[in-house]
């Protein structure tokens, strides 16, 4: 599948995974509707993208909002007239114990972000997938896969995304709308410095030893248009993710030890 005048909303458009996937679609011709709460980041987004063939534009939105997500479907067809891919890639962590949370409310938060937002957006753009029989993308993690130690909230919105566009998939069987499920391992954003803590607050500082095992932005984003081009049903990133699934049906405890260690050896003291 080529993306050249394909016209493709995307959600968290802002910085990280969703910028350099804006620009790296800009490049091969697609026509762009970015979405982010943060307007000005999105400027910088757009920025980056004016130098190649495809038009974009930004429409400011917050995912958790069933209204704006509505809006920024509209937009796109009152813009562009059509929709070939919703790529759902808004989302935000949450790094604590459990019962170390003061503020409950960061599991709402989590999962009207991760989960909802996708729901929304998916709702008001499927008429029109289903019209050009386009392609339904949901940014996912292999926190959807298995639980992981200090993530509890943000695990549990992953794991919602992937039973909800797992279930999607089997209902659009024979509409021609293609759902794709991309799972990456640790990625190289901010994502962690931004992630809520036990006070429901941003953390501003990632526990994690971000030198250690992060995938590049560029290397996920190489994958996850692979992944697209090709129409895939799901892509997992790394080989620890793509067995672990296996794993937890013979040896469950164990896929539990492995993953506390790999977080513990990777998190700073």
């Amino acid at each position: 599948m080529s993306f050249r005048n394909k016209t493709i909303v995307l959600t968290g458009a802002s910085a990280g995974i969703g910028r350099m996937l804006a620009t790296s679609l800009s490049q091969q011709g697609a026509n762009l509707v970015l979405a982010a709460r943060n307007p000005e980041a999105l400027e910088q987004t757009i920025t980056a993208c004016t130098n190649y063939s495809g038009k974009v534009i930004a429409v400011p939105t917050d995912v958790t909002q069933a209204e704006a997500c509505q809006q920024l479907i509209e937009r796109a067809i009152a813009t562009f007239g059509q929709i070939d891919i919703l790529i759902n890639n808004a989302g935000i962590g949450m790094l604590t114990r459990f019962d170390e949370v003061t503020d409950i409310s960061i599991f709402e938060q989590v999962m009207q972000v991760n989960y909802l937002g996708a729901v929304y957006c998916t709702h008001y753009a499927l008429p029109y997938l289903k019209a050009s029989q386009g392609q339904l993308v949901a940014i996912s993690s292999i926190c959807g896969k298995t639980g992981v130690p200090t993530r509890t909230g943000y695990v549990a919105s992953k794991h919602a995304m992937q039973g909800f566009f797992d279930t999607l998939r089997i209902e659009l069987h024979s509409t021609g709308v293609d759902v794709l499920v991309v799972s990456p391992g640790f990625v190289a954003t901010d994502i962690r410095q931004r992630a809520l803590g036990a006070d429901g607050k941003p953390l501003g500082k990632s526990p994690r030893d971000e030198t250690q095992g992060n995938m590049s932005v560029d290397e996920c984003v190489r994958q996850i248009m692979w992944a697209m081009e090709r129409r895939k049903r799901e892509h997992i990133m790394t080989l620890k993710g793509k067995v672990i699934p296996w794993a937890k049906l013979i040896v469950p405890g164990f896929v539990d030890r492995i993953v506390a260690a790999t977080i513990r050896k990777t998190t700073s003291t």
